[in-house]
């Protein structure tokens, strides 16, 4: 029987999978010629990562759950990291907490802070700005798609995961 991966061997695998999608959307973004295909494509490439985004989040949040007695693990966290001076930290760990309710829920309480937010990390769409043309696709409220998001996301996973491993 194998031995399960860590945190941050898991963070690695989730970014080297969203590599892989984030260079595909890339392609695409190039390749546009406005076709139904091309459109369906990019679709189906920036679900892909936004899926590995919410995976490797829900899994640190619940491999990391157990150095908290009980509440919400991100709120906890973030008071915690507060309370210690890490204050970037928190304010990362935070806005990807919101980003990763946003994909998973929608509009609601997190998608409203974030368009409060005058320093994201990330591009938030304003409500006027989400195509709703196809019903089977959840329009995207957050794009993730451009360089740099997931890399956050890990990096700021793996800091937290150090911070708590130490703490």
């Amino acid at each position: 029987m194998q031995a399960s991966q860590s945190v941050v061997e898991l963070v690695a695998a989730a970014q080297a999978t969203a590599k892989t999608s984030e260079d595909r959307i890339s392609e695409l973004l190039k390749q546009m010629d406005g076709s139904d295909a091309r459109l369906a494509e990019l679709r189906e490439a920036t679900r892909a990562l936004e899926l590995v985004a919410v995976d490797i989040f829900t899994l640190f949040e619940s491999r990391m759950q157990g150095h908290f007695k009980r509440g919400p693990f991100s709120r906890k966290l973030k008071s915690m990291l507060i309370a210690s001076g890490e204050t970037d930290l928190a304010d990362r760990f935070h806005q990807y907490y919101l980003a990763i309710n946003v994909l998973k829920h929608g509009k609601g309480a997190s998608y409203r802070e974030l368009l409060a937010t005058p320093s994201a990390l990330y591009d938030v769409k304003h409500p006027d700005e989400v195509a709703t043309d196809d019903a089977d696709t959840a329009p995207s409220l957050i794009d993730i798609s451009k360089p740099g998001f997931f890399d956050g996301l890990a990096t700021t996973l793996r800091d937290a995961y150090h911070f708590l491993e130490t703490a």
